[in-house]
C-alpha cells in the first residue's frame, strides 16, 4: 500500500511538472505570435529599416535625450531608405517608424529571456519531462537564429535599394511561424500526454498544416514584393482568372519567386486550396475529433479568405493587413492542434 502511495505521488508530481512547462510553453508561443503580429505591423508600416545597427546585447534602451534621438536621425541619413524615400523627414517622423522597430526588437529579446530563465529553472529543479530537453534545447537555439536572420533580413536593406530581400523576409516570416508551430506542439504534448507526441500521421490534418504554412511562405513573398499593391480585384487578375504575363520571365520557374503578378496568383491559388482542403478535412474528421476544434478551424479559415479578399481590394491598408497576418497565425495554429489531435491518437 505505501509503494502504491509513493508511485501515485510521483505520478502527480510528473503530471504537474508537465502541466506547468506546458503552460509556460504556451505562453511563450503566444508571445511568438504576437511577435508576428507587430512584425507584420513594422512591415506594412515600412519602420523596419528605421534602426541601422544591430545590438543585441546591448540595445535594451531607446534614445533618452534629444541630443541621442539627433544623433540616432543622423545614422539614419546615411541609408538610403532616408536618402531615396524620405528625403526630409522630420524628426517627429523618425521617432514614429523608430518606435514600433524598437518595440519589435525588445519584444524578441523579451521573448528570449521568457525561454531562458524558466528552461534554466525547470532544469535545475529536475521538473523537465523525460524527453523533452533536446527539445527545449531546440527551441532556445532556432529563437536566437531568428535574431540573426531578422537583423541579416533588414541588413539587406541599407545598400543600394531601400527595401529588404523578400527572399530573406520569408526566411524570417517562416521561421517565426515554424518556431510558433514547434512550442505549440511542445506544449499540446505534455497538457495532454505528458511527454512529446511524434509529429507523425495525421493524414489530412497534416496535409493542411503543411499546405498553410506553404502558404505563409507565400504572402511572405507577397509581403516582400508588395505584390499586394497591383492587379487589386477579385475573383478575376487583370480582366481574367488567370492573367497574362504569369511566365513571362526566363527560366519560367523563377516567375514563382520574383513576377510580382505570379506571387500573388499563387498566392491567390494556394488561398483557394487552404480552403478546399480545410472543408474536406472537416468533413471527413466529424465523429473523430472534437468538433468544437474542427468548426473553429474552419470558421478561421473563412474569416482569413474573406480578410484576404478585403486587404487585396483596399489596396493593403495597415489595418486590414496586419488582422490578416494575425488571422495566419490562428489558422495554422488551430490546423496544429487539429493534427496534433490525430497524431496522439495514433501515438496511444
Amino acid at each position: 500500500m505505501e509503494t502504491m502511495t509513493v508511485l501515485k505521488a510521483m505520478r502527480e508530481r510528473r503530471d504537474g511538472d508537465a502541466r506547468a512547462v506546458a503552460l509556460w510553453l504556451f505562453a511563450v508561443a503566444g508571445l511568438v505570435a504576437l511577435m508576428v503580429v507587430i512584425g507584420g505591423l513594422t512591415r506594412l508600416t515600412e519602420s523596419g529599416l528605421s534602426m541601422v545597427e544591430w545590438k543585441p546585447i546591448t540595445g535594451w534602451l531607446p534614445p533618452l535625450s534629444e541630443a541621442a534621438w539627433i544623433a540616432e536621425f543622423e545614422k539614419y541619413k546615411q541609408f538610403p531608405e532616408y536618402q531615396k524615400v524620405n528625403i526630409g523627414m522630420t524628426l517627429e517622423g523618425f521617432q514614429n517608424i523608430y518606435w514600433l522597430e524598437y518595440i519589435h526588437r525588445v519584444l524578441g529579446r523579451l521573448i528570449g529571456l521568457a525561454f531562458a530563465i524558466p528552461m534554466l529553472l525547470f532544469w535545475i529543479s529536475g521538473r523537465i519531462p523525460s524527453g523533452m530537453k533536446p527539445h527545449l534545447v531546440a527551441m532556445f537555439l532556432l529563437g536566437g537564429s531568428q535574431g540573426a536572420l531578422g537583423w541579416f533580413m533588414v541588413a539587406s536593406g541599407l545598400v543600394d535599394h531601400p527595401d529588404v530581400s523578400h527572399y530573406r523576409l520569408t526566411a524570417h516570416l517562416g521561421l517565426a511561424f515554424f518556431i510558433f508551430v514547434y512550442l505549440l506542439w511542445g506544449a499540446l504534448s505534455l497538457s495532454r500526454h505528458g511527454r512529446m507526441v511524434s509529429a507523425r500521421g495525421g493524414g489530412l490534418a497534416a496535409a493542411l498544416t503543411a499546405l498553410v504554412f506553404v502558404q505563409v511562405l507565400s504572402g511572405g513573398l507577397v509581403a516582400g514584393m508588395n505584390a499586394g499593391l497591383a492587379h487589386n480585384t477579385w475573383p478575376l487578375m487583370d480582366g481574367a482568372f488567370i492573367p497574362d504575363g504569369l511566365l513571362i520571365t526566363s527560366p519560367w520557374w523563377i516567375n514563382f519567386f520574383e513576377n510580382a503578378m505570379t506571387v500573388q496568383f499563387q498566392h491567390r491559388m494556394l488561398a483557394y486550396a487552404v480552403f478546399v482542403l480545410a472543408i474536406v478535412t472537416v468533413f471527413s474528421l466529424k465523429g473523430h475529433s472534437p468538433v468544437g476544434l474542427r468548426h473553429g478551424l474552419l470558421t478561421a479559415v473563412l474569416v482569413q479568405l474573406g480578410l484576404g479578399i478585403a486587404t487585396l481590394l483596399a489596396h493593403v491598408p495597415i489595418s486590414l493587413g496586419t488582422l490578416h497576418q494575425a488571422g495566419a497565425v490562428v489558422v495554422l495554429g488551430m490546423s496544429v492542434a487539429l493534427w496534433h489531435d490525430r497524431s496522439l491518437s495514433r501515438d496511444d
